[in-house]
């Protein structure tokens, strides 16, 4: 007996789709400014500060497996309300006194976020494919708003002198009006039919995205974690303005990303992934060779731009291959993906201790030169 046929989700649900992309990025940069309150509330070492936030990192891998059976079986829109449940623990962070118990909140909440980012990523290939045209660069790019704002939030109600706990249990109820609001216009019907299996190694296709997935992902942490260090050791800025450089790199990426599907539509998918890796390329191989301050505020920004619409068409042809099921297939190459931020910034240390930072980040440059390669094999 055939199944009744289903409307499609329209216009409502490509903007719920933006506002989850948003929170999602809000609520997890709203983590960044509280680290070093963290820190100095615990009274702990670095290292063990380094331990503790591999539990964030740790909690969202080992969740995302299980968010693509549990989209396939629960549909994303239920997914996506646990998740969002779950990112409740956030005000915890600012409570806890003891470091196993922080431990235990950094899980659950690196849990949410690997959640709901894989759930979000699996409905905005439904909303795509229903649209008809590009939207997932667009997509991204809210998310990156959303990072923008949710580290500007939480560090300006700090400024204003709320407590932590304050700060947060505000960012909290924005959140949740962010849910009610958008919990309506999700769109149900992203189930599918069948007993499968709770995990699936990736295979075939879906094997090379997850590489290059976590190539892409390392060059973004790589930003992150070791940009404004290599601007203090390497090009003597000053560690107050360091942090300018990977504000740059946001910027640039954000820019990239809500301009992107309009890019795409006009270029291509192959020629966007192509240049665009090439260019990030360049521009690393610009900020490590040239010692030159503009110069590497302009690596900073071809590194963002280059790299700013390589995930999304990463996760669009994860979510249309064939060879598994696209909940299953996206929550693979997001798991890789974040093995690249886990793991990439410990293999750039382990690099630069035996050589220097700037071979290191030029070794990152080289593995960005396989999207480069890659490109029409992906979206053939």
């Amino acid at each position: 007996m055939m199944a009744e046929p289903v409307s499609q989700p329209g216009v409502a649900q490509q903007h719920a789709t933006r506002l989850i992309f948003l929170l999602s990025g809000f609520a997890m940069a709203a983590w960044a400014p509280l680290v070093p309150f963290v820190k100095l509330r615990l009274e702990i070492s670095d290292g063990t500060l380094g331990l503790l936030l591999l539990c964030l990192g740790a909690g969202s891998t080992f969740s995302m497996p299980l968010t693509g059976f549990l989209t396939s079986k629960l549909g994303c829109k239920t997914v996506i309300l646990i998740a969002c449940s779950l990112l409740l623990s956030l005000p915890l962070l600012t409570l806890m006194n003891s470091t196993a118990g922080m431990a235990l909140i950094l899980l659950v909440f690196g849990a949410a976020i690997g959640m709901i980012d894989v759930a979000m990523n699996v409905h905005a290939v439904v909303v795509e494919k229903a649209s008809g045209r590009a939207m997932m660069s667009g997509f991204h790019g809210f998310f990156s708003m959303g990072s923008i704002f949710g580290a500007l939030a939480v560090t300006g109600l700090l400024f204003l002198g709320l407590s932590p706990f304050q700060s947060v249990m505000l960012v909290v109820v924005l959140l949740a009006i962010l849910v009610i609001f958008t919990c309506p216009h999700l769109w149900r019907e992203t189930r599918h039919e069948g007993d499968g299996p709770i995990f699936v190694l990736p295979r075939g296709w879906v094997v090379l995205l997850g590489i290059l997935c976590f190539v892409m992902f390392m060059t973004e942490g790589s930003m992150l974690d070791w940009g404004a260090l290599f601007l203090t050791t390497e090009r003597g800025v000053s560690a107050h303005q360091a942090g300018l450089g990977y504000a740059v790199f946001s910027v640039a990426m954000t820019a990239g990303r809500l301009t992107g599907d309009r890019i795409i539509s006009i270029l291509g998918r192959y020629k966007v992934l192509m240049y665009g890796s090439l260019f990030s390329s360049l521009g690393l191989i610009l900020l490590t060779t040239v010692d030159n301050l503009w110069v590497a505020g302009l690596g900073f920004v071809m590194i963002g731009f280059g790299a700013s619409n390589l995930v999304p068409i990463m996760f669009s042809a994860a979510g249309n291959q064939t060879s598994m099921p696209a909940g299953m297939a996206i929550a693979s190459v997001t798991t890789l993906g974040y093995a690249g931020i886990l793991a990439g910034p410990a293999l750039i240390g382990f690099i630069a201790q035996v050589s220097s930072l700037s071979v290191a980040l030029g070794c990152v440059a080289a593995t960005m030169l396989c999207v480069t390669v890659c490109a029409k094999t992906v979206v053939r």
